[in-house]
């Protein structure tokens, strides 16, 4: 299973306040800066062990399980969904 964003769901970055802002529908999330990081690899084409790994090259001791408990909290807030 491959985590990409729900239909209606973009990532942004807002200059303004410089931070990510996910758009969707029923408003506005500013997610942190792990889970933006996560988030912008989700395509629906890479799992989550290939997420961690793209992970693991830009920041130390990044873990499956880590990212797998942000991207549940994001289907749980339905801006992400599993392929």
């Amino acid at each position: 299973m491959t985590p990409r964003l729900c239909r209606g769901v973009r990532l942004t970055y807002d200059h303004t306040r410089q931070t990510h802002v996910l758009l969707f529908p029923e408003g506005v999330l500013m997610p942190n800066a792990t889970a933006a990081a996560v988030l912008e690899l989700c395509d629906g084409e890479r799992t989550v062990p290939d997420i961690a790994a793209a992970l693991g090259e830009r920041y130390a001791e990044v873990r499956e399980d880590d990212v797998g408990d942000v991207l549940a909290r994001l289907v749980d807030r339905r801006v992400v969904e599993w392929a």
